[in-house]
């Protein structure tokens, strides 16, 4: 008997297939691999991700540490500040006290790079300067700032707080 067209095609398929399995098996094993390392690199990278959390986490808690350890003693000043007798020559004492207090303050500042901004008699600047007022002034020229409310204060080259002023109007 005759083999039928459809036979010799399903013998020539399977042939291929028994061809091919070598191949198909090869191609299942470098997908196995690939999504092997594709779930390792994924669990490095999120080790890594939460490793460097981490590591900001405690950067910033040290940092804030020590700011605080260095305003501990502004602390006790106001607190023994707030202790005096403010009697009949108390009021000029209480006074140098918190003087005394503010220059502290103002040298821990500067230790940690923080320094104010000049602002009396400079032309409003919107990136520093928040204005609050605007007056008329005979002398002054238009966008000066005459009066300082709050002072602005940077860190290096960024700004911490702009400096709540009044301007001169024209």
């Amino acid at each position: 008997m005759p083999e039928e067209p459809n036979d010799t095609a399903a013998q020539t398929a399977d042939a291929q297939a028994a061809d091919a399995t070598p191949e198909i098996s090869e191609l299942q094993k470098q997908r196995d691999d690939f999504y092997d390392r594709l779930l390792r690199k994924t669990a490095e990278f999120d080790n890594y991700r939460k490793r460097i959390d981490r590591e900001r986490q405690q950067a910033t808690e040290t940092a804030a540490a020590e700011l605080l350890e260095e305003l501990l003693p502004l602390v006790d000043d106001l607190e023994r500040a707030l202790k005096a007798d403010t009697g009949s020559d108390g009021a000029e004492a209480y006074r140098r006290g918190v003087e005394l207090i503010h220059r502290h303050m103002l040298e821990l500042l500067r230790k940690r790079g923080v320094h104010p901004l000049e602002t009396l008699g400079m032309d409003f600047d919107p990136h520093f300067h928040q204005a609050v007022a605007h007056e008329a002034v005979p002398g002054a020229r238009d966008g000066e700032i005459i009066e300082e409310f709050a002072r602005g204060y940077m860190l290096g080259d960024r700004l911490l707080r702009p400096a709540m002023v009044k301007v001169a109007k024209a």
